[in-house]
């Protein structure tokens, strides 16, 4: 049962807390959200990963798809707790073999996502999941991803949105 204070979770109001924001990184003008300081606190840590397992437990997702690197934690708690596969998707040339790769453009540059080829059955349903979402322009990568290997997109999840963005 969630307990509610003032209308707002009052979990939701811990996780919001725990993660640190730092001005001008990695470059002037960035407010870096640092997840690193909610992991510290193990509640919290297992709160907001309770908070997505209830959402997606009973949607039939086949594999959650974690963004390197922070995405890579949620993901990975997340789909153990919905007996998912988990599917790494990382910056190019961390992987043997032949990949799939999807370039994109940041709030402060450019990138490249990859994944194993085979990694996606064809018609598998896939959650994404990133530790947050700025611009949009990787969690759309992923998905391009994703669809290149004949997935279904299911749903992006992100421990931080951003006000541009729907959020449930």
């Amino acid at each position: 049962m969630i307990e509610e204070e003032n209308g707002v979770d009052a979990r939701l109001q811990a996780i919001s807390a725990a993660i640190r924001v730092v001005p001008h990184f990695p470059k002037p003008g960035i407010m870096f959200n640092d997840i690193t300081t909610l992991l510290l606190r193990p509640k919290v840590f297992k709160d907001a990963v309770e908070f997505f397992v209830h959402r997606y437990r009973d949607m039939g997702i086949a594999a959650v798809a974690g963004i390197e690197a922070r995405g890579f934690i949620f993901a990975t708690s997340v789909a153990l707790a919905i007996g998912a596969k988990f599917i790494p998707l990382q910056k190019p040339k961390k992987f043997p073999g032949e990949v799939l790769s999807e370039a994109y453009e940041l709030e402060y540059g450019k990138d490249c996502l990859e994944m194993n080829v085979g990694a996606v059955q064809p018609r598998e349903r896939v959650l994404i999941f990133d530790d947050l979402i700025a611009t949009g322009g990787t969690l759309c990568a992923a998905m391009k991803l994703i669809e290149k290997a004949g997935g279904e997109v299911v749903e992006f999840a992100c421990l931080i949105g951003s006000p541009k963005f729907k959020v449930w």
